[in-house]
């Protein structure tokens, strides 16, 4: 397989780019094309889509969407044309917030996606596309380092958790029940509580 292409860009059109490489021209789809000059290096991350009558190299300027659009295709219903064209309207970032919000309304908003893929995706990669790593991200602080700690040895899980040391480092500072208590009130409001 293919892991990445490096070289100038030769052309683009609506929904691809051909980029030379030592006189080999690689044509790679890719969401927004455009946005790369004529002549100009780059490194796009692909991945290669092999069918009964096609080879076809998918290209990312990022891990990020090359990874989410490697999610995104393992959902039902959703093919790597599907996924270019989401990737297309939304950044990889605005896509993993809507997933893990459960934000069905977003998600349908996208090309090609109606209300039951929409659903399907969001039941299928809630949870799965932020590293259990990054919940801790904005943990400088030692007491709300403590909170979380105490939340997942309560048992929520790291999904519940997503997104919650960065509103409680938004908070004014305060010990450690402090914390956890704001904590359940924020999973509360998502709850609908």
């Amino acid at each position: 397989m293919i892991a990445f292409v490096s070289g100038l860009v030769h052309s683009t059109g609506n929904d691809y780019v051909i980029i030379d490489h030592e006189g080999i021209g690689y044509r790679i789809f890719m969401a927004n094309p455009m946005k790369l000059k004529q002549n100009e290096p780059v490194t796009l991350y692909t991945y290669m889509h092999v069918r009964e009558d096609a080879i076809m190299l998918y290209g990312f300027m990022t891990m990020e969407e090359h990874d989410l659009f490697l999610r995104l295709i393992s959902v039902k219903g959703v093919g790597p044309r599907s996924a270019m064209g989401m990737l297309a309207t939304a950044s990889a970032k605005e896509m993993i917030a809507a997933i893990e919000n459960n934000d069905v309304k977003f998600m349908k908003s996208l090309p090609g996606i109606g209300a039951k893929t929409a659903s399907q995706i969001v039941l299928d990669l809630k949870g799965k596309l932020v590293e259990a790593e990054t919940i801790c991200e904005v943990l400088e602080d030692q007491t709300i380092q403590e909170a979380m700690d105490a939340l997942r040895s309560l048992g929520y899980k790291p999904a519940e958790l997503q997104g919650i040391a960065k509103e409680l480092a938004l908070l004014e500072k305060c010990d450690v029940q402090g914390y956890i208590r704001h904590a359940l009130g924020i999973m509360a409001k998502r709850k609908g509580v």
